[in-house]
């Protein structure tokens, strides 16, 4: 091993790396999943002293004893397969790599979770959960893995359990959020900035994400600052639906019922809030998508969900998730939601890109956790929906009357249908009295 203390020539000689850079490659615990490039002629192979960490992969047993594999120490014992020397393109992709990890870590991967537990002043098993609670897996206990910003950013919340704003369990659960939702984001915002190498650049999809990764340096500061404001303005309209709309969706939810003379004796009474919830569901999108390449299929969700999202946000709606072919939302009112479900239809009819789609609309009470919704009343929505004919509305019964009392819709009674958990269900379509609704665009 005296030669990884030895000075090695720089690129032009053997391309190969110096004792610092090798030093530095074998403690990234990362690793970079590129092609290895041959050993260099006058390259000493040396052993990996972490197997599958560093830039070899694990031997394959089945290989272990084929003699031609394996190199020999002095003293006879088999060492791992040799380190490839990187060509100068991969030492400066892995430097450029380096640069933008340091960069969005502000420090170097320094402590190991006994380090960074100590820091927070938590057992290793407590700064495990919050670790996972944002999505990364396990490590191993003696891997520098995390920077002195992670003990920081993760005591955030271990400060807030100690000064009594909230137990464990929901400290968890609120990192868990973060983690959820930015693992999320970052995910779309890096397969949308491929999309657009691909589709304005006529590149393929590895030159994309390559050129993406020359692109991302400039966008980091612009994202985070738009992330941070996004966070807190939702923020804000999640107070305004806290407390200023709660007390008129409920009434809303009782003058429903009380058009029917019947009492709240559906199951999701003893659920907290009042909310409209409507489902969108493409017509023959598991047969379509098997007709379609990668892009046109794509290009086929991207713009359902766009449209979906511009739509329940103009209604005053909120997008509570997207599954492939299907949306489901929720809105303050009855009539927002029969607004929303209406302009979900009519835009989606008028697309050459997309098929029809069943719409449903139920309005009842829903449990919110983990930014989702729950309850009888989402569970009759999504039946509603399987129920619904291309290019209809249907509402429940308590739905229809509710919204009767408007003049600007049409409720056209169906034939009862027996619908699992809940029985004989009387569904109604929902149709557009007159000119209005909410103004769309599709372009």
């Amino acid at each position: 091993m005296d030669d990884e203390t030895a000075e090695v020539p720089r690129p032009g000689d053997d391309d190969n790396y110096t004792a610092e850079e090798l030093a530095a490659a074998r403690a990234d615990w990362s690793d970079f999943n590129l092609p290895r490039s041959t050993l260099s002629r006058n390259a000493n192979p040396q052993p990996s002293p972490v197997p599958g960490r560093g830039f070899v992969p694990e031997a394959d047993s089945s290989d272990l004893n084929d003699p031609s594999t394996l190199q020999t120490h002095a003293d006879g014992a088999a060492a791992t397969a040799p380190i490839p020397t990187p060509s100068f393109e991969e030492r400066e992709w892995h430097r450029n790599i380096r640069d933008l990890e340091h960069r969005l870590l502000g420090a170097e991967r320094s402590l190991t979770y006994r380090e960074m537990a100590l820091r927070m002043g938590v057992s290793t098993h407590a700064a495990r959960k919050l670790w996972r609670a944002l999505g990364f897996p396990n490590l191993d206990e003696d891997v520098k893995a995390f920077t002195e910003a992670d003990a920081e950013a993760l005591a955030q919340m271990v400060n807030l359990v100690r000064q009594g704003y909230l137990n464990q369990e929901t400290a968890i659960s609120l990192t868990r959020s973060v983690g959820q939702m930015t693992d999320r984001m970052v995910v779309w915002q890096i397969e949308a900035l491929v999309e657009d190498k691909i589709a304005n650049q006529e590149l393929s999809d590895a030159e994309a994400r390559s050129h993406v990764f020359e692109t991302l340096p400039a966008l980091i500061d612009p994202l985070h600052q738009l992330m941070g404001y996004a966070w807190r303005r939702q923020l804000s309209a999640a107070l305004q639906r806290l407390t200023v709309r709660v007390e008129s969706g409920l009434a809303s939810l009782d003058r429903g019922r009380e058009a029917s003379g019947s009492e709240p004796s559906r199951d999701d009474a003893p659920l907290p809030l009042a909310r409209a919830v409507g489902f969108a569901d493409l017509v023959s999108y598991t047969s379509l998508s098997r007709q379609m390449n990668e892009r046109t299929l794509a290009h086929m969700v991207q713009r359902f969900e766009s449209k979906c999202a511009e739509i329940i946000s103009i209604g005053g709606g909120r997008l509570v998730k997207t599954v492939g072919d299907e949306v489901l939302y929720n809105a303050e009112t009855p009539e927002a939601g029969a607004e929303i479900a209406l302009a979900l239809s009519e835009s989606i009819a008028a697309d050459d890109v997309l098929p029809e789609a069943r719409v449903s609309v139920v309005w009842g009470r829903v449990l919110s956790r983990m930014g989702d919704i729950y309850g009888p009343t989402v569970n009759l929505a999504a039946r509603l929906t399987s129920l619904a004919d291309p290019g209809t509305i249907l509402v429940d019964s308590s739905t229809a009357e509710a919204l009767e009392v408007s003049q600007d819709y049409l409720l056209v009674p169906q034939p009862p249908r027996l619908v699992r958990g809940f029985g004989e269900v009387a569904p109604s379509m929902l149709l557009r009295a007159g000119r209005g609704g909410i103004a769309i665009d599709n372009s």
